[in-house]
């Protein structure tokens, strides 16, 4: 009986052994697979700092049949001017709200760097209304790729 006992012994021992060495392989083949397995390439935060593409971004105003071209230039982080570019003689006659309105919405705009917020007297509250519309259309543009969900790369205008 003795000699029974040692064959089931050594059995055992060699299923033991056998077990660690399994168990040994599966770790060493998953800490493969987690070591060489492709990583998922997530954009760094610090490429998604900037807010803006720079360059100088226009939008379209109808004013009786003529086009008012509002001209947002940004900076990589911020908006550095606002202006009127091509209007007629007409328009700055026929709707002479036009510049000081905005002239009071660049200088709040550029201040706070942002469109919320923007207060405009009620007596150029539409005229307010469609250029802060324009210079929003313009700055949906100028956003970079990361900060936009429209594709901004199909709508831009730059000049420099």
């Amino acid at each position: 009986m003795s000699s029974k006992t040692k064959i089931v012994v050594l059995r055992m021992k060699e299923l033991i052994y056998t077990g660690i060495f399994v168990a040994l392989g599966i770790i060493l083949i998953l800490l493969l697979v987690f070591m060489f397995a492709p990583k998922d390439s997530k954009p760094d935060s610090t490429d998604t700092s900037d807010k803006y593409v720079p360059g100088v971004y226009t939008s379209s105003i109808m004013l009786n049949g003529n086009a008012v071209d509002i001209a947002v230039t940004v900076d990589k982080d911020s908006i550095a001017s606002i202006q009127m570019v091509n209007v007629s003689e007409m328009v700055s006659t026929m709707y002479p709200l036009m510049e000081p309105a905005l002239d009071s919405l660049a200088e709040q705009i550029i201040a706070s760097q942002s469109l919320d917020h923007i207060t405009y007297p009620e007596e150029n509250q539409y005229t307010s209304l469609v250029i802060l519309d324009a210079v929003e259309r313009a700055l949906d543009k100028a956003a970079a790729p990361g900060n936009s969900t429209e594709d901004a790369d199909d709508t831009k205008e730059t000049e420099e």
